[in-house]
């Protein structure tokens, strides 16, 4: 599944459709954060983990996303010409999917960023605990399917389990 989003809409609007598409679909949202500076989110209640990747990872089985037992599905909405933190973690991997827009991402084994890679819509990456990483919004708005492979099934990540090393809002 794709999201397409008409031209020129406001961080509001965005939401707004995105939602809609996710209601449409059965999802759940449990969360919902539009103040993020660079977009926001929308959490995916965790029993549809399975029916998640089903949706957005169909090239993947249960058996390569799982590494405990839980899954965290989530909907990353990035803004225009904003970039997430370089970060990475310690308790979880993540897996991306374009499903709207185009987006940079980063990644390194080190501290150094490394080169900007461009994925449109349909394109994914997974990302290891410890890989540096960096999402960025370009031209227009990027959405993008993610799932957290949690590591440490006795200890889940969290937003504590961020580790940044450079955020362009002094976070």
């Amino acid at each position: 599944m794709n999201i397409t989003l008409s031209n020129n809409l406001d961080k509001t609007a965005v939401f707004e459709e995105i939602a809609a598409v996710l209601k449409k679909e059965n999802f759940t949202v449990v969360k919902q954060d539009q103040t993020r500076p660079w977009g926001g989110f929308f959490v995916i209640e965790e029993s549809q983990a399975n029916a998640f990747a089903a949706q957005f990872f169909p090239h993947l089985n249960m058996s390569e996303i799982q590494i405990t037992n839980k899954l965290s599905p989530k909907i990353l909405v990035v803004a225009p010409n904003k970039r997430l933190s370089w970060q990475f973690h310690h308790r979880r991997a993540e897996i991306w999917k374009v499903i709207g827009g185009t987006v940079g991402v980063k990644t390194s084994n080190t501290d150094e960023e490394g080169e900007i890679q461009e994925l449109s819509s349909g394109k994914f990456i997974q990302l290891d605990k410890g890989e540096r990483h960096r999402l960025i919004g370009l031209d227009s708005w990027g959405i993008v399917a993610e799932i957290w492979q949690h590591t440490d099934s006795e200890n889940p990540s969290d937003e504590d389990d961020i580790v940044r090393l450079q955020d362009d809002f002094g976070r």
